[in-house]
């Protein structure tokens, strides 16, 4: 008996250890680089700024905790991590617009708040890859959409961000409501 309780955490320690698969995202050097703000009087965290995971992926409601993000939490000097979890990094295709998306959020980031952006696809599981991201990043917050789903089920089927609630140890997982909940647009960015 203590040889099969051996086995089975052999076997939970290999899934743990699984590879962790990603692929950085270039972002375009059109994006200036953000200076480090004169901030004299400001001190520690501040001066260096935070960084900040934000979950996104193609849909409106991971863009308005993203607008969410840049309104209520970030502040100058601080970086933002966007993290797109997909099935394959090798799809061409998805990493493709992909990388369109995160550049219209980086430009989107420094228009808005003055933030520098880092980008990362990631290959897995969605909340398990969210969770190991944030390990590595070790971010002041991690930002996330939901889905909209009732309790009743988010509950019975599950949900990225109660997985990412109860399993990331490393930052406060922040689920920002549904567009409907509240504000319709929380950034108003004029085009030129």
């Amino acid at each position: 008996m203590n040889s099969e309780h051996t086995s089975a955490t052999e076997t939970l320690k290999e899934e743990e250890e699984e590879e962790h698969k990603w692929r950085e995202v270039i972002l375009p050097s059109l994006i200036p680089i953000v200076p480090e703000p004169e901030l004299e009087k400001e001190s520690g965290e501040r001066r260096r700024g935070r960084d900040i995971l934000i979950a996104i992926d193609h849909g409106p409601k991971s863009k308005h905790a993203f607008d969410w993000a840049l309104v209520h939490l970030c502040r100058l000097a601080d970086t933002i991590h966007l993290v797109h979890v997909v099935s394959s990094v090798k799809n061409e295709a998805v990493y493709e617009a992909t990388q369109g998306l995160m550049e219209a959020l980086a430009v989107e980031a420094l228009q808005a708040a003055m933030v520098k952006t880092v980008a990362r696809i990631v290959e897995g599981d969605v909340g398990k890859a969210i969770c190991k991201e944030a390990e590595r990043v070790k971010p002041a917050a991690v930002v996330m959409g939901t889905r909209g789903r009732s309790i009743i089920k988010s509950v019975l089927k599950g949900s990225v961000s109660e997985y990412c609630f109860h399993h990331c140890k490393s930052a406060p997982v922040i689920i920002v409501p549904d567009i409907e909940a509240g504000e319709a647009s929380v950034i108003s960015l004029e085009k030129r």
